[in-house]
């Protein structure tokens, strides 16, 4: 038989047997590498909530399974809703500012003309390219000579900053898919450039000010290295800086009960945040990739 014959009575064969296979079956491959992805992300995860719960040497939880680690995790210096309420203000403080400032930069950048636009813009996101840690001594002079060290004002801010670049863009992208029509249509009915802001701009982009929000809440309250040279242990520390000096009253030992423990008190808000907006956080992505 002809090569060309065979080839194409194989690829018939292969597209029938496609077409009798179950789509469940088709799809099993697809289903066996998630899950074994999201076997790989949530171990550790499980694993933190386990040892949380159970006797650990050196932790409060002396035997069996419990909740004495969650008990010394709450009662610990200062307590435990001191650090999450710090963690919620710094975080909180971190998303309204970085909301706030990439809308109206991104508004500028997507609706307007100025000079030097596209300059402004590029060393906007060049900010990106600057190492964390680099900048932080510099920002800690700032803080001190503004009276905002050692303040969780002046943490917010700074780590609204580090946040910006990233705003900006995504906002501009989002504004830039608006249609047009829209705010022509906005401006015959009067609306002025506030009101196309306030009524057409913000409802249109709402995705991607959910991402923006997810991104910078997440990076606010998970971030070590900021809080450490801004606040260091003044009193005013976030989780992530309260829980890596845990120890134990005795010989130094490392409390890992406790610190799984707070690995869980710090993951949950995440998890619950980011299940409740993926949908929109999705879309937040995906905004702007259609223009017009």
């Amino acid at each position: 038989m002809d090569p060309a014959m065979k080839r194409g009575a194989s690829g018939s064969a292969s597209a029938t047997f496609r077409r009798l296979l179950p789509s469940r079956l088709r799809n099993v491959p697809f289903y066996v590498l998630s899950g074994m992805v999201a076997v790989t992300f949530l171990f550790p995860l499980a694993w933190a909530a386990f040892a949380s719960v159970s006797a650990t040497p050196g932790s409060a939880q002396t035997s069996g399974f419990g909740f004495a680690n969650y008990q010394a995790l709450f009662n610990w210096q200062d307590g435990l809703p001191t650090y999450f309420l710090n963690s919620t203000i710094i975080a909180c403080s971190t998303v309204v500012f970085t909301l706030t400032t990439s809308l109206l930069g991104g508004y500028a950048f997507a609706k307007f003309d100025f000079p030097f636009k596209n300059v402004i813009f590029m060393v906007t996101l060049g900010i990106l390219m600057v190492p964390v840690a680099t900048m932080l001594i510099p920002l800690l002079i700032l803080l001190k000579t503004l009276g905002l060290q050692d303040s969780l004002l002046g943490l917010s801010l700074v780590m609204s900053m580090f946040q910006l670049p990233f705003a900006t863009f995504m906002m501009r992208v989002s504004m830039e898919g608006v249609p047009a029509d829209l705010e022509e249509a906005a401006q015959v009915d009067g609306c002025g450039t506030f009101g196309i802001f306030r009524r057409i701009i913000l409802p249109a982009v709402r995705p991607g000010m959910i991402t923006v929000a997810l991104f910078a809440f997440l990076a606010a309250w998970n971030d070590f290295i900021t809080p450490l040279i801004l606040i260091g242990t003044s009193g005013k520390e976030p989780l992530a800086l309260a829980f890596t000096v845990m120890r134990e009253q005795s010989i130094g030992i490392i409390n890992y009960g406790s610190l799984e423990a707070g690995v869980v008190v710090m993951a949950l808000p995440c998890l619950i945040l980011f299940y409740t907006l993926q949908g929109q956080y999705v879309r937040g992505f995906m905004s702007g990739a259609i223009k017009g």
